[in-house]
């Protein structure tokens, strides 16, 4: 099998913006969440803190670089950034920006358009939108256009020789095969060729085949929302949230939703194969309380032995999901609020990064038991 291709997700989150001064206050950015987290229960651990690279500013070039080299020496071979675009405005766009402008640093990237309401979902409130998707025709061929550049990037990572570009959510957009088609259209017309188009299958409502409206592929959300459900049921009900708060013992496995991560590794591992590509996704860890009062999710006993058995395991499956490439996804690069990162923390260094490159070059100790 050749030598399998790991593209990270990568959040462009860490910078102030206008809009999340107006938002959540003056200069705030992701480290703020990330810093005032606190445990919640026994044996949770919280907060996550960054080590080798430190609490970083991404409008920085050196900070964008040493990101990079660090990808690059433990066997990441792109990073995957999510793109925000509504209706012509862009948001948290600098990093990727100035990554296009100044062709540095020289390592590979793709674009996930995540197309959701931008809500007050990071403080614990879903209903309150602040940006919202207004989807159309018009929207699709500016879309695109806006793209262009970035295809062209030699940098840009390429499927059977097609700009790989990802959606987040596509049951999200009123005709995606329209969307899709104009797309495509478009990229031949401007001398791109053809597009590789990757829905993501982030909620149960995206987990359909792609050939359906228009796609060549999907990839895996990790965690998987609806295994989540089977595994430890629905998420906590509003009185459960409150009797939850009033008890003295534990109140967080209460008002938050409190999952095995070796039972999310078999169950992912367990999962049918679909009749259409699918690219499979690893996540190292997840622990979304420092952005959520309440209703958060915690995987519990996430180590990075247990991270490197189940990133083995999908990388030796690879074979079996009739994929154009190698490619897997690993969720993510640098969520630090949402605890699933793969940069260093205070806590395991580079453990989780040392467990990557082992899985991807073949190499290493195999834990049989750390998913037991």
């Amino acid at each position: 099998m050749p030598f399998p291709k790991a593209i990270a997700f990568y959040l462009p989150q860490y910078h102030p913006i206008p809009e999340n001064d107006a938002w959540w206050g003056k200069g705030f950015t992701e480290w703020r969440n990330v810093a005032k987290a606190r445990p919640l229960f026994a044996h949770h651990y919280q907060p996550h803190l960054p080590a080798d690279l430190g609490f970083y500013d991404l409008r920085l070039p050196e900070a964008r670089l040493a990101q990079t080299e660090l990808a690059r020496s433990y066997g990441i071979q792109g990073f995957c950034y999510y793109h925000y675009w509504f209706n012509g405005r862009r948001v948290l766009q600098r990093p990727f920006e100035d990554v296009l402008a100044s062709g540095e640093p020289d390592f590979p990237f793709c674009l996930c358009w995540a197309n959701e309401n931008w809500t007050r979902r990071w403080d614990g409130s879903d209903d309150e939108i602040l940006l919202q998707q207004n989807y159309c025709e018009q929207d699709d061929h500016d879309h695109l256009i806006s793209l262009l550049e970035a295809f062209r990037d030699p940098r840009y990572i390429r499927i059977d020789d097609k700009p790989l570009f990802l959606v987040y959510r596509t049951s999200a957009l009123p005709d995606p095969a329209r969307t899709a088609a104009i797309w495509r259209t478009l990229a031949r017309d401007h001398g791109i060729g053809d597009l590789h188009l990757v829905s993501v299958e982030s909620k149960e409502s995206e987990i359909r085949n792609p050939h359906d409206f228009g796609f060549d592929a999907a990839v895996e959300f990790q965690p998987c929302w609806p295994m989540l459900e089977s595994l430890q049921g629905q998420a906590p009900s509003l009185r459960e949230r409150i009797k939850g708060f009033l008890k003295k013992e534990s109140p967080g496995k209460s008002i938050h939703r409190v999952v095995s991560y070796p039972e999310v590794c078999r169950a992912a591992l367990a999962r049918a194969v679909p009749p259409y590509p699918r690219f499979p996704c690893v996540t190292p860890s997840w622990d979304n309380t420092a952005r959520r009062r309440w209703g958060g999710i915690v995987l519990q006993d996430a180590t990075p032995e247990r991270y490197g058995q189940w990133l083995r395991k999908t990388v030796e499956q690879l074979p079996t999901r009739g994929l154009p490439e190698p490619v897997l996804f690993i969720n993510a690069w640098n969520e630090w609020a949402e605890g699933n990162h793969l940069e260093p923390d205070q806590r395991w260094g580079t453990r989780y990064l040392e467990e990557t490159l082992s899985a991807l070059s073949g190499g290493g100790i195999q834990y049989a038991s750390c998913i037991s």
